[in-house]
């Protein structure tokens, strides 16, 4: 199973078509559950990122191989994070992938994380994200099954 917690939510159709192309899609692979957080609006940014790991926390099991989204964590090729998620599959059943509000993550998650991805050192717009987050995922199931893929 695979977990997608994220801060915020989505209210562009457009981008809503497109996860739910990729829900149906993955959906051929593995179970996929889509959790949105509230984004938290405060003075500090310290305050709104420990509120929203408090959220988040919530739907993380202590069994779970958790991957945050860091624009400072390892940068993989599709390859490179096929072969990681089918390695994590053998041993954990559950994988949460957790996407941050606008000021990134608080030390309790990064801290909890067992891998930090990047995409990118550029920023993206989280909807933007979250989707390419579930191409990249698709894209990993389609190797691991060898499975052809336009490239």
């Amino acid at each position: 199973m695979i977990k997608i917690i994220c801060v915020g939510k989505i209210k562009e159709k457009f981008f809503t078509d497109a996860i739910k192309e990729y829900e149906k899609r993955l959906s051929k692979y593995t179970k996929l559950q889509i959790i949105e957080v509230p984004d938290v609006y405060y003075e500090s940014p310290d305050v709104c990122m420990k509120k929203e790991a408090e959220y988040i926390q919530k739907y993380v099991a202590a069994k779970d191989y958790v991957i945050t989204l860091e624009i400072n964590g390892n940068t993989l090729s599709s390859i490179e994070l096929s072969n990681k998620l089918d390695s994590i599959f053998q041993i954990n059943s559950t994988i949460d992938f957790i996407i941050g509000g606008s000021h990134g993550l608080f030390d309790t998650m990064k801290n909890r994380s067992n891998y930090a991805l990047s995409f990118s050192k550029l920023t993206f717009p989280h909807q933007m994200f979250r989707i390419m987050l579930l191409e990249q995922i698709y894209r990993s199931f389609k190797i691991i099954n060898n499975e052809s893929y336009h490239k």
